[in-house]
C-alpha cells in the first residue's frame, strides 16, 4: 500500500531522534519559535507539511523567471519520494544528510524522503561548506556543485550523492573521478517535484548511456517542435509538462540536455547554445561568468561574454576551445553579479546592470 502524506514512519529519525505526527508538530513549533534562522525554514515546512491542506506552496528559484509561489500536491511529493528511495535503495533506517535549506523543492524533498520512507535524518544548516559530522556515515545526501566541490575530499564517509540546483563544472568532475561514492548528476525543477532523471559523475562501467540522462522509473520524455523537452510523469501530475529544455533524446528514458530555449542566440543565421560555450570555459575562467547576446544590425544577435572580475582582467586564450562562431564579439568586466534568491546568478538582471 502506498503510504499518504498523512503518514509519519515508524523509523524516521530527525537529528537522532524519533518522532511521531504529534510530537512532529511540537518540534516544528519549537523551531519557529527558538530555532536558528534555517531551522525557523524547516519548522515552517514541517508546519505546513502536517497541516489539514493536501498541497504546499513552494517558491520557485527564478534562475529561468520571475520567482514564484506554486502550489503541489502533498501526495504527488510522497509519490516522488518513494521512487527516489526505490532508485537509490533508500530502505527504512538509512542514515542521510540534508545541508540544503527547507525553503526550496530540493531540501524540502529531503525532509519528506526521511518522513515518509523511515529515514534517519540529520539537518545540518545550509552553507557552501556546510559543518558536517566527519565521524558519522551516511548513506545518501544531496548537494549543490559548489558544496560538492568544498566536500570532496571528506567524501568517503558518504555512499551515495545527488548534485543539482546548477552546471557541475569540469573542474569537480575531476575531483570526484578517484572517489567510491556514487555520485549523480540531477535533472529536474520545482514543478517536477525535484529530480526526474539522473546520470552518473563517477565509478562508470563503460556503458555508452551512461553519458547520459536516465529518467527515474515512470518517467517518460519526448520533445515539441522546438526541441524542448516535454515530461510525462503520471504520479506526479496528470498534465504533460512542457519544458524550454532544449534536449538530444536517445530513448523515452533517455537524454542529453543542450541549454535553455530561451538563451539559444541566432547570430548571422547560427544558433549558439550559451551553456555550451560555458561548459567549454569552466576551469578556464577563474570567478562566475556567463554568455549571453546583445542585439546587432548586422547579426541580428551578437555574442558576448560576462565576468564578474576587474577590466581587462581575461586572457583571450581562454578561448582556444571555441569554434569561430563561439568566441564572444565583446567582453564585459562586472564587480558583483546579480543573484536569484537561490544564489544562482540572475542572468537578465545581471545583464541589467551594464545599462
Amino acid at each position: 500500500m502506498t503510504p499518504t502524506y498523512k503518514n509519519v514512519h515508524n523509523r524516521f529519525k530527525l537529528n537522532n531522534y524519533h518522532y511521531n505526527y504529534e510530537d512532529l508538530m511540537e518540534v516544528a513549533y519549537s523551531f519557529t519559535k527558538e530555532g536558528e534562522p534555517y531551522q525557523v525554514e524547516l519548522g515552517l515546512f514541517l508546519l505546513d507539511w502536517l497541516d489539514r491542506e493536501d498541497y504546499v506552496e513552494v517558491q520557485t528559484s527564478g534562475s529561468t523567471g520571475k520567482p514564484k509561489k506554486i502550489k503541489i500536491k502533498k501526495q504527488s511529493m510522497v509519490n516522488s519520494a518513494i521512487v527516489t528511495g526505490d532508485f537509490f535503495n533508500l530502505t527504512p533506517g538509512k542514515k542521510v544528510l540534508n545541508c540544503l535549506p527547507s525553503n526550496f523543492i530540493a531540501g524540502k524533498m529531503m525532509i519528506v524522503r526521511a518522513i515518509i520512507l523511515g529515514l534517519e535524518l540529520d539537518m545540518v544548516k545550509p552553507s557552501a561548506n556546510p559543518r558536517i559530522d566527519l565521524v558519522k556515515d551516511y548513506d545518501f545526501c544531496a548537494f549543490t556543485p559548489l558544496q560538492l566541490k568544498n566536500f570532496a575530499k571528506y567524501l568517503k564517509s558518504l555512499k551515495t550523492a545527488i548534485v543539482g540546483g546548477g552546471r557541475v563544472s569540469n573542474a569537480i568532475k575531476e575531483m570526484i573521478q578517484d572517489k567510491k561514492t556514487q555520485i549523480y548528476e540531477t535533472f529536474g525543477m520545482t514543478e517536477t517535484i525535484s529530480h526526474i532523471a539522473v546520470r552518473k559523475l563517477n565509478n562508470f562501467t563503460g556503458d555508452e548511456s551512461e553519458k547520459y540522462f536516465q529518467t527515474l522509473p515512470g518517467v517518460t520524455v519526448s520533445k515539441d517542435k522546438r526541441g524542448c523537452l516535454v515530461i510525462e510523469a503520471p504520479h506526479l501530475t496528470d498534465e504533460k509538462l512542457v519544458t524550454n529544455d532544449i534536449v538530444e533524446l536517445y530513448s523515452n528514458t533517455q537524454f542529453d540536455w543542450l541549454g535553455r530555449f530561451d538563451n539559444v542566440i541566432n547570430s548571422g543565421g547560427i544558433k549558439l547554445y550559451p551553456e555550451q560555450i560555458e561548459q567549454k570555459l569552466q576551469g578556464k575562467i577563474k570567478g562566475e561568468f556567463f554568455v549571453t547576446s546583445q542585439p546587432d544590425d548586422e547579426l541580428g544577435e551578437k555574442l558576448v561574454l560576462l565576468v564578474e572580475a576587474e577590466e581587462n582582467s581575461l586572457d583571450k586564450a581562454v578561448f582556444e576551445s571555441l569554434n569561430k562562431f563561439e568566441i564572444p564579439k565583446r567582453i564585459y568586466y562586472i564587480p558583483k553579479f546579480a543573484q536569484t534568491l537561490s544564489g544562482k546568478i540572475h542572468r537578465q538582471k545581471t545583464l541589467e546592470l551594464l545599462n
